[in-house]
């Protein structure tokens, strides 16, 4: 797993007390949002789901006014808020990204791209094969970034999202062991954490 002990960043597996800051979250990126239920059940009864969440290290709060907006807007508490939050569940040797959002005041900063790389970090560790999703055909900003990390259009979901009767794309990685994803992979990571 990258290592982010140098990072802005915390990512940290999501917990149940995280679900009422990742509900705020949820409601601002989507048009038809997961219910907590939906997460509760997530986090404690699936047993092929892995979630993230990313907070910013307390100790390089870099622009503390804007941070402290999203404390407050999330009801604070001690911890940093959360940013964003990802998951994805482990079917038959596929990793297929359920969700990934990032707080509207933080879109932009490579927080999507870094929880991308978490997600695509610990499917390895599990040993999936391939890593999959689906995304709407008018997402293009999510779509770049899911070709960026060599997903490939693979079909097409009709009228998948019920809130518009739009499609979605289904994009698929190659073997995410193979060589070329791998140094692919390493290359933009490293990139990555420069950037952040």
């Amino acid at each position: 797993m990258m290592d982010y002990t140098g990072l802005p960043y915390i990512v940290e597996s999501m917990r149940l007390a995280d679900i009422k800051e990742v509900m705020e979250i949820e409601r601002a990126s989507f048009p038809t949002p997961w219910s907590a239920r939906a997460y509760h059940y997530e986090l404690t009864e699936n047993e092929l789901s892995h979630y993230f969440v990313v907070r910013q290290r307390p100790s390089q709060e870099s622009q503390p006014r804007l941070l402290n907006r999203v404390r407050r807007s999330l009801g604070g508490g001690t911890k940093p808020p959360i940013l964003g939050y990802g998951g994805f569940w482990v079917v038959a040797g596929e990793a297929h990204i359920s969700t990934i959002a990032v707080h509207p005041n933080w879109r932009r900063r490579g927080i999507g791209e870094l929880l991308l790389v978490a997600m695509l970090d610990r499917a390895i560790e599990l040993g999936a094969e391939i890593a999959t999703l689906e995304v709407r055909v008018s997402n293009i900003v999510a779509q770049n970034l899911y070709r960026k990390y060599s997903f490939e259009q693979v079909g097409l979901r009709r009228r998948y999202y019920s809130d518009r009767g739009e499609d979605a794309l289904i994009m698929t990685t190659e073997r995410l062991t193979s060589i070329t994803f791998q140094s692919r992979f390493q290359r933009l990571k490293q990139a990555l954490c420069e950037k952040l």
